[in-house]
Formats: structure tokens, sequence, C-alpha cells
């Protein structure tokens, strides 16, 4: 499946909307090959190379919150 930039733009928004809590500022698709971002130009694939650092940033994230209330739950016990 090929990845369009419109997708690739929305995929990115989703991911920084769940690890920031917001939505990122000026992101707009320019052409087929490039795209703006919080004020910068990128190609497409630069974009989803962000997004994937994005999604493993949001994983560890995730992670540390569920090993903090894990802790709190063992505690409490």
């Amino acid at each position: 499946m090929e990845l369009t930039p419109e997708r690739a733009a929305l995929t990115y928004a989703d991911v920084y909307q769940k690890l920031y809590n917001r939505p990122p500022r000026d992101l707009h698709v320019l052409d087929q090959d490039w795209v703006m971002v919080n004020g910068a130009r990128m190609r497409v694939t630069e974009l989803e190379y962000l997004t994937t650092q994005l999604e493993i940033e949001y994983r560890k994230a995730l992670s540390h919150k569920k090993s903090i209330v894990s802790r709190l739950i063992n505690w409490f016990k």
C-alpha cells in the first residue's frame, strides 16, 4: 500500500496528539513529496521516519505510566 502525503500527515498528527496531548502546529501537504511540519519543510519519507520515532517515544511513555501504576497497586496491597 502506497503511503500518500495526506495519510502520512494524518498518522503523524495522530501520534503527535497522543504523545503531547495537543495537535501539531502548521501541518499541511505541499505536494506529493513534501509536507510542512511545525514550520519545517520535509519530504514525506522524513515524516514517516519522524512518525516512527514519535511512536517509539509514545510506547516508552505508556510503558513508564503502566510501570508506575503497577508499582502503586503492589504498594497498596
